[in-house]
């Protein structure tokens, strides 16, 4: 099976340890570790969630997980003791963590956090020694609580890679909420393709500005439709998204000015990357990219997206089980070499032309493993079970451009599946209208878009 069907602590899951916490005590055991304690301000923390049953809404929490042994989960609050029962995992209760006590005797941040982590390894097992520390939690608490405790025989190391390698490999209910991200995903740029191709040009030439419902089709309009879709749809965007017009769009990770006018003729780079946020369901993100352009591009955008539709599509035969992210990276570069455009590799450091890095895994944080770097180790190579992305870009800011075709993708039991399998045409008018794609025929119907229904645009 490409997924894992059980969690950690999972009920009903079987005596014998899951994958996730055997590759973890394999993990610990090359490290030398006793444990593994992940700090956590929440339980959406990408490095406690993966190992929970079911999601909880939990506050400050930790994880300890012994070497060779199964998971327990410490909570704070006594408020918060049936979200933590249904996680599935074993608890250590504020009362084992004397957090009443720790209030007055250690009321200072450090002081508290370096209570409770102590205790919390304590009521584990786990005794002073070397140990894998991972989470989000504030950086100088953590620094100063761990100072703390050195002092007392414990020996922290970077857990957090460890914690990536382990969550690579999806399971079922993570693929699940992926799929579910994807999709909503899908509709929202079928809907933006859609107001696209609906606006209408205040005059022949390119470059005129695009009306839509009676004023101006601006950024910030569009994205706050955007905004709207997305939770209709049980997703939200933590990260924010990126919808950037013409010369912002030659500047990878530029998100666009809200008060800029979109023109006819001008690429306009649509990201997005929203997180499942279903009561019940993993909070994993999707992602997805297309660059759409109302009216004729011009032929520098028309090649560089005709580029990038064959680098895409080498890209995808080149992943396959055991192969490497970079060789992947080197193999597009070339071609875009070939194709007369400056890269990482006979450009390093170039800022116009294929300037990134072709993908990310993706998860519980929107970049995971695998990785597309050239020093990557085994976190760079693919394998069954891992979804990532693929999205090659050709940049050009001065030349007014910036063109991106990004596609999430699981590599399953049958190979590599493409999870957002949208059209790749420039202009939106070529795109089904969302009534008419098999979106409709999904959970994630798509709704009738008032704001986008246009009226009669003003004449000039």
């Amino acid at each position: 099976m490409a997924t894992q069907p059980d969690r950690p602590g999972a009920p009903g899951a079987p005596d014998a340890p899951d994958p996730r916490t055997a590759a973890l005590a394999a993990g610990l055991a090359e490290m030398g570790c006793k444990a593994l304690l992940v700090v956590a301000q929440s339980a959406s923390d990408p490095d406690l969630a993966p190992f929970l049953a079911v999601p909880a809404h939990l506050g400050a929490a930790l994880l300890v997980a012994p070497r060779g042994g199964r998971p327990r989960l410490a909570y704070l609050a006594a408020m918060e003791r049936e979200e933590a029962a249904a996680t599935g995992l074993s608890l250590i209760t504020p009362e084992e963590l004397e957090v009443l006590r720790a209030a007055g005797e250690a009321p200072e941040p450090a002081a508290h956090l370096a209570w409770v982590m102590e205790r919390a390894l304590a009521a584990s097992g786990v005794t002073p020694g070397r140990v894998a520390l991972a989470g989000l939690a504030p950086a100088g608490e953590i620094f100063a609580a761990g100072a703390a405790l050195a002092g007392r025989g414990w020996e922290w190391v970077a857990g957090n890679e460890l914690v990536r390698q382990v969550r690579k490999r999806k399971t079922d209910a993570e693929l699940t909420a992926i799929r579910q991200a994807a999709a909503a995903t899908m509709d929202v740029l079928r809907a933006v393709a859609a107001c696209l191709a609906a606006a209408t040009p205040m005059a022949p030439a390119n470059g005129a500005e695009l009306w839509l419902d009676g004023g101006p089709l601006t950024v910030g309009r569009l994205r706050a439709a955007v905004a709207r879709l997305m939770a209709d749809r049980g997703v939200e965007q933590p990260r924010g998204n990126i919808l950037a017009p013409g010369d912002e769009a030659g500047v990878p990770h530029s998100a666009g000015s809200d008060g800029r006018v979109l023109r006819a003729g001008e690429p306009l780079i649509v990201d997005l990357f929203p997180r499942c946020a279903r009561r019940g369901q993993p909070a994993l993100f999707a992602d997805c990219t297309r660059t759409l352009c109302r009216g004729g591009p011009k032929a520098a955008v028309a090649r560089a997206h005709g580029a990038l539709l064959a680098a895409l599509a080498a890209a995808r035969s080149l992943a396959v089980p055991g192969a490497r992210g970079w060789d992947l990276q080197e193999a597009v570069c070339r071609q875009l070499e070939e194709a007369g455009y400056p890269t990482p590799l006979n450009h390093p450091g170039t800022t116009t032309g294929y300037v990134h890095n072709l993908g990310h895994g993706i998860g519980y944080e929107l970049h995971e493993l695998p990785v597309f770097r050239k020093v990557a180790g085994a976190e760079g190579v693919l394998a069954e079970g891992d979804v990532f992305t693929l999205e090659p870009g050709l940049y050009d800011p001065a030349a007014g451009y910036g063109v991106r075709l990004e596609d999430l993708c699981y590599l399953g039991p049958a190979g590599l599946e493409v999870l957002t399998p949208l059209p790749y045409d420039l202009d939106p008018r070529r795109w089904p209208a969302p009534a008419e794609t098999a979106a409709a025929d999904t959970d994630f119907r798509s709704d009738p878009i008032q704001e986008f229904e246009p009226r009669a645009a003003p004449r000039s």
